[in-house]
């Protein structure tokens, strides 16, 4: 199995198309295309215009970074993302016609979960996470905890 680190699929790889178009992991029912469209429909419902460009762009990276982690991944036919978020980050961060504040959501949309994560799996990373979390803004804090909630409701029912 391949490591997480430095995972660059192609467009055309298996893991990249089946992650866009058919499947991810268990907490999504969507591939990560109809998934991002559930996140903006919601966001758009909310009428949080905000984030709506965060809502189409939190993702872009995921179908580059899809792999096998572990055996659950492969006997489900499912994939990780581990530190997606920061893969879309990189994608967009030299897009000058998007904002410096869609950026850190897309960048930071995982933080919460992953700080909750990482406390029971793995301290350092957990350590990591939090200080991070204490260097971005209240402000912030609250963007990110709205748009967890359209990622969640975007992600549709859990498969197992």
């Amino acid at each position: 199995m391949k490591s997480d680190k430095n995972i660059k699929n192609s467009i055309l790889s298996v893991p990249f198309l089946k992650s866009l178009f058919l499947i991810q992991n268990e907490w999504h029912q969507h591939g990560v295309l109809f998934h991002t469209l559930r996140v903006t429909y919601y966001t758009i419902k909310a009428k949080d215009f905000k984030l709506i460009p965060a809502a189409l762009l939190h993702d872009i990276g995921k179908p580059f970074s899809a792999f096998k982690k572990n055996e659950d991944d492969i006997i489900h036919g499912e994939y990780s993302f581990t530190d997606h978020e920061e893969v879309s980050y990189q994608i967009i961060k030299n897009w000058p016609f998007i904002s410096e504040y869609t950026k850190k959501i897309v960048r930071y949309h995982y933080l919460i979960r992953d700080i909750k994560k990482s406390k029971k799996e793995n301290y350092e990373r957990y350590e990591i996470k939090k200080v991070l979390w204490e260097s971005l803004s209240d402000e912030i804090h609250e963007e990110l905890k709205r748009f967890l909630h359209y990622d969640d409701l975007g992600k549709g029912k859990k498969r197992r």
